[in-house]
């Protein structure tokens, strides 16, 4: 499926898309419960994929609840590959809040989604991105989940967030509660 509107008509269940994002097409998975009101893009990080099953139990789990999820990669195949070898994307915030940010804007021109609130689920490096993310599109992101991740890399983008966002971390990892903490009382 090419995700176009008129397919997209059809969604109820789990649908391979492909996602325009700026100037490359990405591989998404999206869900749409019936009568959902909400849609949640998924901004995984550090190595991770859209078949994460850590964020793929997260979806089931809002999807269970009404909520919609879109689950795509970050970076194209070949990018992917390039990244396997040296790490050198993952860490890349400004490419992956593009992609985040050109995500978001296909969903916002898409007939049945572009009525949605959107909101953001970000874990490690991704976090970083979907911060920056929501500071770029401050009017149409509503909210952010951040899951063990790492949002100081957003940086100065932090006081320009405006949505309601909720930074959870695993009371064992010390030096990134440390991080979130830090970035929490830099948040807008």
């Amino acid at each position: 499926m090419s995700g176009t509107p008129t397919d997209m008509a059809k969604i109820s269940e789990l649908t391979s898309i492909k996602v325009v994002a700026g100037s490359v097409v990405l591989r998404g998975d999206l869900t749409l419960p019936p009568n959902t009101s909400s849609l949640v893009l998924f901004a995984h990080g550090s190595g991770s994929s859209r078949l994460s099953p850590r964020n793929r139990f997260v979806a089931r789990i809002l999807n269970d609840s009404g909520v919609g999820t879109l689950l795509f990669d970050l970076l194209t195949e070949r990018e992917d590959a390039a990244d396997q070898a040296d790490g050198h994307l993952r860490f890349d915030i400004p490419l992956l809040r593009d992609r985040l940010v050109g995500a978001t804007d296909w969903v916002m021109k898409q007939a049945e989604t572009k009525n949605l609130k959107i909101g953001y689920f970000g874990a490690s490096t991704g976090a970083g991105a979907a911060l920056q993310a929501a500071a770029v599109r401050v009017n149409v992101v509503k909210a952010v989940v951040s899951r063990g991740g790492r949002p100081d890399l957003a940086g100065p983008s932090l006081p320009l967030v405006k949505a309601p966002t909720l930074l959870i971390v695993g009371e064992r990892d010390v030096d990134v509660l440390d991080m979130n903490r830090t970035a929490k009382s830099a948040l807008g």
